[in-house]
């Protein structure tokens, strides 16, 4: 099987994208589209002319989660040559941009917003941003899959390794080389940064918990190469995601010595703390991050959350054993 990536731009969100083409007995499949944009159409269309390709020539779109930068042009490649859409089950909804899903997880921002302490001035634009349908173009059928299902793509198979936290349906597609096993990963693990946990999906229940087992998982498959969803190929994923889990730690940490400074706080002050002013969708991302650690310290008994905000429990915190 034949992986060409091609890079997207992706102004609204983290930088660069990317999709892949997989062509293999016959049959195409593109991992990922980008966002749903006159430039990003563009651009995708070329790289897959320069791989003798179209969106009409194209069998399968195979989506490693919802978001919109990943899924955006999901339904233009569907109308315009049949492919079919391939999704985890549990991002399906937001794929389709279901009226129920949306009205749901519409309701739980307002919700966890007001948890998190975010201030009623910051709400208005990331409401408009998070409801915006600029950015995606929905496919009118989706195929949805689950845990260790499998994908034929010609003679080749991709088998479906899901990892939440980022989202509540993100899958890894992983495999089988020459070279040993690989896996297309989506935003499960990047190669510069960490991918948001908390805040990128307010679906997902204990994220960081999640996200934790997910990049454990990961470490447990032993990729040879992973192909992330920005940026360059990661040649040591069990490496990087050790590093990301070490991040975590060293976050888990950070989010302690801030309660133990500031006294009881919402999320949007940790945030504050640990970040600085915030814009854009990063409004979004940075509580989201503080909501998660202080969401799994909580549950491990390391703090409280009371009315006044989350404080200490008594004793010493033990990190090591919870991240």
């Amino acid at each position: 099987m034949q992986v060409h990536p091609i890079a997207l731009d992706n102004e609204e969100f983290e930088g660069n994208n990317d999709a892949y083409l997989l062509d293999a007995g016959g049959e195409t499949a593109l991992v990922d589209t980008g966002v749903a944009t006159p430039a990003v159409r563009e651009q995708l269309e070329a790289g897959l002319a320069e791989r003798g390709h179209d969106f009409e020539s194209i069998d399968a779109v195979i989506l490693t989660h919802w978001h919109a930068d990943h899924a955006g042009l999901a339904g233009t490649i569907q109308r315009v040559g049949g492919a079919r859409v391939v999704v985890h089950e549990a991002d399906a909804p937001m794929v389709r941009r279901d009226a129920d899903a949306r009205a749901a997880l519409r309701e739980r921002h307002e919700t966890i917003f007001e948890e998190w302490g975010m201030p009623t001035e910051k709400r208005a634009g990331l409401r408009e941003m998070l409801e915006s349908d600029a950015l995606v173009d929905p496919p009118e059928t989706v195929e949805t899959i689950a845990d260790g299902d499998e994908i034929s793509v010609g003679d080749r198979t991709l088998r479906a390794v899901h990892a939440p936290g980022h989202t509540a349906g993100l899958t890894c597609f992983e495999f089988e080389t020459d070279a040993g096993r690989e896996a297309f990963v989506g935003d499960a693990i990047l190669p510069e940064y960490t991918p948001n946990v908390g805040g990128a999906d307010l679906r997902v229940d204990r994220p960081l918990e999640r996200y934790l087992a997910s990049l454990r998982r990961i470490v447990d498959r032993d990729y040879e190469r992973a192909w992330p969803g920005h940026r360059n190929v990661i040649e040591a994923p069990s490496e990087r995601a050790r590093a990301i889990v070490e991040h975590h730690r060293e976050r888990t940490e950070r989010v302690v010595d801030v309660l133990d400074a500031h006294g009881p706080a919402d999320a949007w002050t940790v945030s504050a703390r640990l970040f600085g002013e915030l814009e854009g969708i990063h409004v979004l991302h940075g509580p989201g991050e503080a909501y998660a650690h202080l969401d799994h310290l909580r549950r491990h008994g390391v703090v409280e959350h009371t009315a006044d905000g989350y404080r200490l429990a008594d004793g010493p915190p033990a990190i090591d054993s919870i991240v």
